[in-house]
């Protein structure tokens, strides 16, 4: 397969140099261009960009100048990765697409539009069929598709196959957000250190809505949202990177805490999302110990592409407990957005 050419708008911020460090040597994408604000364009990227991850900026990468965010300056792109905040990504996605190219979308800015997919191919690769009904509307010849929140994905990931087995009737959702999911330089010092901030403005309303999305039915071009209700809390701590959530979770059918480990480390996903180039071959690690996951510890796993869960026991209040641990940036960033990509390859939409 020759690879398809990419564009990453955002490129200098954190997703942005996610992305980059995640596609390099990619077999089926190449980085062809960056995009960023007014300010760094026509800098090379090396000096538009300070570099925050611990891996080296690729060299070819660090020489290529800043585009501006304008479709007419991306001429011969196949995809675009938008790395945008959501005000900025509002603006400037439907530009890319009504001219004609794909956006995999990591800005929330169009993740409640009824007519864009919001995926995670584990879970819902089929919601990928929106995007016919999305190109007759608004009359693109491109689309528009997005990954959720990426405190939602962890939760997504594993409700799923607890849905599955014995359906969902509520679960409680408690965050402990690392600080790179504000971006960078993000939160202040004095703020963060020796100290836990209660309030993440929309997280609880996108962690909510998100999950109900995901693991929803669709039917006649639309997504029935699935009916189960979640209550949300979400938390910034002093982590650098690794989301932890704390679910509990009252089923439809009685399981035990050993019938739901089964049940999770024997999750694999829908099969169009096995075998993709980021998708790891299980895409929940259940750990054994009374300790794990821990963001430190678990947060790389499967490349940061898996999920960690552990502590699987009864709830006295719901039917189960559990805690998750999810890459905020790899696996609810940027990885998402590339295996998003890699599912609509497979599936002939790029």
């Amino acid at each position: 397969m020759k690879r398809k050419s990419v564009a990453i708008l955002g490129a200098t911020g954190a997703v942005g140099q996610r992305f980059i460090q995640l596609l390099d040597g990619h077999p089926w994408l190449e980085v062809a261009a960056l995009a960023a604000s007014e300010r760094s364009v026509g800098k090379p990227y090396r000096e538009a960009c300070t570099w925050r991850l611990p891996t080296m900026l690729p060299e070819s990468i660090g020489r290529m100048p800043i585009q501006p965010l304008r479709p007419e300056k991306l001429q011969g792109i196949d995809l675009v990765f938008s790395a945008l905040p959501a005000d900025a990504a509002l603006d400037v996605e439907p530009t890319f697409a009504e001219a004609g190219m794909a956006v995999s979308s990591n800005a929330s800015a169009f993740r409640f539009a009824e007519d864009v997919p919001l995926l995670i191919p584990e879970v819902n690769a089929d919601h990928a069929a929106l995007i016919p009904l999305q190109q007759r509307r608004r009359h693109w010849s491109g689309f528009i598709v997005t990954n959720p929140n990426c405190t939602t994905t962890g939760i997504a990931l594993a409700l799923k196959p607890l849905d599955d087995a014995f359906g969902l009737e509520a679960v409680m959702a408690t965050s402990m957000q690392a600080i790179s999911g504000a971006g960078y330089p993000g939160v202040s010092s004095f703020d963060m250190l020796d100290n836990v901030l209660c309030l993440i403005p929309g997280e609880e309303e996108k962690m909510q809505q998100e999950a109900r999305l995901l693991l929803g039915k669709f039917e006649r071009e639309r997504v029935e949202e699935a009916r189960f209700v979640l209550s949300a809390q979400a938390n910034r701590v002093p982590v650098l990177d690794g989301h932890t959530i704390c679910l509990s979770v009252k089923l439809n059918a009685t399981a035990s805490p050993q019938q739901a480990g089964t049940v999770l480390s024997g999750f694999r996903g829908v099969s169009a999302a096995q075998g993709l180039p980021s998708s790891p071959p299980r895409p929940l690690a259940v750990c054994p110990e009374a300790d794990r996951p821990q963001p430190r510890l678990d947060r790389d796993a499967g490349g940061g592409m898996q999920v960690s869960v552990g502590r699987i026991r009864e709830c006295p209040i719901f039917d189960l407990k559990l805690v998750v641990v999810v890459h905020n940036t790899v696996r609810g960033a940027a990885g998402g957005s590339i295996l998003n990509s890699e599912l609509l390859i497979h599936e002939g939409y790029i």
